[in-house]
């Protein structure tokens, strides 16, 4: 699929039929055709050069929100956490970000310069180009409130500059260019103070620990809220707590997160997301919408 002439010039990890279960929070799922790790944007801009057109591709940064199949992808995925992964601070308001960077770590820089704003991205367990793929929030926050622009790059290796006005943002959902994925973004702040970013960031983690099942294998939220309703509520009053098929289990803790309890597969828990919206449907009349997103192929 690559020129050879061309492939001489990468810098980056090219692997064949490489394990993807550990590059995905829930642990599961099969191997990649093939899996590129881009040593920085020049490399990564070189290698999209060099697929062909028809190559189905993949993006992965921190590996949650996402649910690999057992039967593995077809195609490239790109991992680009490694070599996406500088922030800085252009202006006294402005910082810039790359997609790889973890959102917890984006909060954290923003508030060690006295910037408010993007407190609640410490709640948010991905990396900002999911981020910013999904549009997703945490804490009554969501990343494109604060959005002054993005870097996009195409299937080509073209990179674009391009406004929050050329996207439809909604709620967890953002209408992308096709074949466009985020290379980065500039954030708008505000002027905040240290101490008191510090402490909203330490209750929002409290909170978080009070009511999320940390330390265990999950993909974080699993389905979006429906309007004016929650969807952990829906699925714990339609009495699906603790349900389990095979090794995926509906939390105890909170119903709307689905965990690994260590030997599940990706069909299981592929399974219990179907379960959970049929059952709630029935009980409630509500469909629930997905927010992870399932890549691969049945095994």
């Amino acid at each position: 699929m690559m020129a050879a002439c061309a492939t001489t010039r990468l810098r980056g990890e090219l692997r064949v039929d490489a394990p993807l279960e550990c590059l995905n929070s829930w642990r599961v799922g099969g191997t990649a055709e093939r899996l590129y790790r881009p040593a920085d944007i020049e490399d990564l801009v070189l290698f999209l050069s060099t697929l062909d057109v028809t190559e189905p591709l993949f993006w992965l940064g921190l590996g949650t929100n996402v649910l690999v199949r057992d039967g593995g992808v077809c195609g490239t995925v790109i991992a680009v956490h490694a070599a996406l992964n500088r922030i800085s601070q252009l202006s006294p308001l402005r910082i810039h970000v790359q997609a790889g960077v973890p959102c917890a770590k984006l909060a954290r820089f923003s508030t060690a310069r006295s910037l408010a704003g993007a407190e609640f991205m410490v709640g948010i367990p991905g990396s900002l180009g999911g981020a910013l793929a999904m549009n997703a929030g945490a804490f009554g926050g969501q990343i494109w409130d604060v959005v002054a622009s993005v870097e996009t790059v195409d299937r080509w290796g073209n990179i674009w500059q391009r406004l929050p006005a050329e996207f439809n943002v909604g709620y967890r959902d953002v209408g992308l260019p096709a074949e466009e994925w985020f290379l980065g973004a500039e954030l708008e702040l505000s002027v905040g103070d240290k101490a008191t970013s510090l402490d909203k960031i330490k209750t929002l983690l409290a909170k978080r620990q009070m009511s999320q099942p940390l330390g265990v294998a999950s993909c974080g939220s699993v389905f979006r809220n429906p309007p004016g309703d929650f969807a952990a509520r829906l699925i714990e009053t339609a009495g699906l707590k603790g349900y389990c098929l095979g090794g995926a289990r509906v939390s105890d803790k909170h119903a709307n997160f689905i965990i690994n309890t260590g030997n599940a597969t990706a069909a299981e828990i592929e399974a219990l997301i179907e379960h959970v919206q049929r059952h709630v449907a029935d009980v409630h009349g509500v469909q629930l919408i997905p927010e992870v997103r399932i890549m691969g192929e049945h095994a």
